[in-house]
């Protein structure tokens, strides 16, 4: 038992860096050595103590999470949920017609690189990767400038001037 109790502090502050109150990371940390606890009282054999409660508990926080954000999905079909909006408002209309107005101008104001490295990424769907080979630049250069192309829609969607 010394073994995994001796790796609980660096477990806490594991899970505190993970975004864990000190409560929580308490709670998955004695929940993760009695788990290791309970495999070894089965019969089960650990030969890396530290890594073994360390995953376990990662394990146990991640499951937490998913638990904590199960009532934000629905579990009706999309196409069953009613729509909001089926008749929008004429001032509806005209203001996403002036947003997309906006987004249009924007994105044809960035250069052509940034533009193409953008709608391969956010339209095609292909990876940072996918597009630094195929366009002969790096991964981070593709990163930087869909962060550009980002910021100037956003900041078009939201009616700003460049």
């Amino acid at each position: 038992m010394d073994r995994f109790v001796s790796h609980l502090h660096s477990l806490r502050q594991r899970l505190r860096r993970r975004g864990r109150t000190r409560e929580e990371a308490e709670d998955l940390a004695q929940a993760a050595i009695l788990r290791v606890l309970e495999y070894c009282q089965r019969g089960g054999e650990v030969q890396a103590p530290e890594a073994v409660v360390a995953r376990a508990a990662m394990n146990l926080s991640i499951n937490e999470h998913r638990r904590s954000r199960r009532h934000l999905f629905v579990a009706e079909a999309v196409e069953d949920l009613p729509l909001v909006g089926q008749n929008p408002l004429p001032e509806d209309i005209i203001a996403a017609d002036e947003c997309l107005a906006r987004m249009q101008a924007a994105l044809s104001s960035v250069s052509e690189r940034t533009r193409e490295v953008f709608l391969l990424h956010r339209v095609a769907g292909w990876s940072y990767s996918e597009i630094a080979r195929r366009l002969g630049i790096t991964e981070s250069a593709v990163e930087k400038q869909i962060a550009k192309a980002s910021l100037i829609l956003l900041d078009a969607a939201r009616g700003k001037q460049e």
